[in-house]
């Protein structure tokens, strides 16, 4: 049998294969830098930076952590570690002290390419607290760090680095040290199967694990997300969501890739940024989460702006209310826009309605399986196949599963059973047309406008504030975000006035914002099973009801 869905091509082969047949068409356009590249500009510039990546002394499986936004430097990194067999590990923007130290010890990385903040939070200083031999490390020399043992060099995404660090263009400058001909013949040594790509996700239990993934899974996965929304050389389209994340990184940049259509990237989420450069650049694609359609339709200026030239795009990450849908097809002109499904541990997408879905479909459903993708409906206890209609645990094989998590062989067998299935802790089912329905979670994981977070890693937090004795924190459901955080805390002596306010202040410093929960109940116990275990779905219908009139 032949794997005829396959693309069998690694990242780099794609991007060369662009340049030589759509030289100057545009790849790249970031309309808030003024800066522009086309395929055959583009590709020049990541051999530039590969060559320098080999000159500063990264080898193939070695990791790159990158922490940024959307900035021009994020995807040349991605495409030129990709060209020397090196693995980019991406860092989420939100992450704070604690997280990005985690991460970089998890992984092992061996060297950081950062901006220099966001949103107020210094991600530079950030790293000399964790880090602070940094600083005196001299310029080109490796740094030797007790807390981050694997880091060699930082690489700062700005102007003037500060001390111990390489700027970005001293990075390409060295390039002149490494001959083409040495590039080649790396690029031409690497296979499709080598893993180029760790993504950090709260997966179905416990702490952040770095999901391992190969050229193949991302490259051939990004093909499909393409094909079926008819993309071409002909589209553009509007970028806004992160790239850090599967749904900016292989939803965007592998689907335009793999069809040599334009990405206009933007750096953050903006509502009326999009209008504006959807308008301006003639974009034919969107992508995002409900809640960003949502915000869309509801600007004031909206009907000031020309969207004519939208066609297609993407719309996940939770479920899409019809009168979203109806009117992103009405007003936004998006009349084959598409609904995606998957996790980061599945490359991630392994359901996609496609240009032709009706209304009912693109709410109602997650599409069908993807080419090369197979789909079960299994009992969570057994692992038994459900008949179609039943709902039962969404289980997946093919090309796109994961190699397993890095350096967590127990947590990978968990989710990864010896048959080669990863069992997503999602409930679904099968409607008559084979077409997947999302019903819920068997597990605890929560996603909050297309962000996974696991509670263990919240609760763990907040038990170290004062006054808390204990707390568990639960999903509440959300017309915009799909789910919310609800935390139940069970106090101390000195916490019976523990409010909102005081755990959002607390953990503001110490976790990402959208962690943070936006409820919370002081309890004097948890509902328990015979065992002793907390019974976290009863703790779920408490906080749908008791949050149900806070809910937007």
């Amino acid at each position: 049998m032949t794997k005829d869905y396959l693309v069998n091509m690694t990242m780099g082969q794609v991007l060369e294969r662009n340049a030589k047949n759509y030289p100057s068409e545009e790849a790249l356009i970031y309309p808030n830098r003024e800066s522009r590249y086309t395929w055959s500009s583009l590709n020049d510039e990541v051999d530039r930076l590969a060559r320098g990546l080999m000159a500063l002394g990264v080898k193939k499986d070695e990791r790159i952590a990158i922490w940024a936004t959307n900035v021009p430097q994020w995807l040349t990194t991605l495409y030129a570690s990709a060209k020397i067999g090196a693995i980019l590990v991406t860092v989420n923007t939100h992450y704070r002290k604690s997280e990005i130290e985690y991460l970089l010890r998890q992984s092992e990385s061996n060297y950081l390419f950062l901006m220099d903040s966001f949103r107020g939070f210094s991600y530079v200083g950030a790293l000399n607290e964790i880090a602070p031999e940094i600083a005196s490390t001299p310029k080109g020399r490796d740094i030797s760090s007790e807390a981050l043992p694997f880091l060699r060099k930082v690489v700062h995404l700005g102007q003037s680095p500060p001390p111990g660090m390489l700027a970005y263009d001293e990075v390409l400058a060295r390039a002149d040290e490494v001959p083409p001909e040495a590039l080649r013949a790396v690029s031409g040594s690497l296979s499709v199967d080598d893993i180029i790509n760790m993504q950090y996700t709260s997966g179905t239990t416990g702490f952040p694990k770095g999901a391992m993934l190969t050229h193949q899974n991302i490259v051939t996965n990004g093909f499909w997300i393409g094909r079926n929304q008819g993309l071409s050389q002909k589209d553009r389209i509007c970028l806004p969501v992160p790239l850090f994340h599967c749904f900016g990184l292989v939803l965007g940049a592998m689907a335009a890739l793999n069809h040599a259509s334009a990405m206009v990237v933007l750096d953050i989420y903006s509502a009326l940024d999009i209008l504006v450069n959807v308008e301006k650049e003639k974009c034919t694609a969107i992508y995002g989460v409900p809640t960003m359609f949502i915000t869309l339709l509801e600007q004031k200026s909206f009907n000031t702006f020309d969207l004519s030239t939208l066609r297609t795009g993407i719309m996940a990450g939770s479920p899409c209310p019809v009168k979203t849908m109806s009117e992103t097809i009405e007003r936004m002109h998006m009349r084959d826009i598409t609904i995606c499904y998957g996790m980061t541990e599945t490359s991630p997408v392994v359901s996609q309605t496609t240009q032709g879905d009706g209304l009912e479909k693109r709410t109602g459903t997650v599409g069908r399986a993807m080419p090369g993708v197979e789909l079960r409906i299994v009992d969570p206890e057994t692992g038994t196949d459900l008949p179609d209609g039943q709902i039962g645990e969404v289980a997946v094989k093919g090309y796109v599963n994961m190699r397993g998590y890095y350096n967590l062989p127990e947590a990978t067998r968990d989710i990864l059973d010896q048959d080669g299935w990863i069992h997503t802790g999602d409930l679904g089912k099968f409607d008559q047309d084979k077409y997947l329905v999302i019903t819920g979670r068997w597990k605890d994981m929560i996603i909050r406008a297309g962000e996974n977070i696991y509670p263990t890693e919240v609760e763990e937090a907040i038990r170290h504030m004062p006054g808390v004795s204990d707390v568990a924190v639960v999903a509440v459901p959300s017309k915009l975000h799909g789910e919310e955080l609800g935390a139940f805390i069970i106090p101390d002596a000195r916490g019976a006035d523990i409010t909102v306010r005081h755990v959002k202040s607390y953990l503001r410093p110490l976790i990402s914002g959208y962690k943070i929960p936006r409820f919370v109940k002081l309890v004097e116990a948890f509902p328990l099973t015979a065992s002793g275990k907390i019974q976290k779905f009863r703790l779920r219908e408490m906080a749908a009801e008791l949050w149900s009139t806070a809910r937007k």
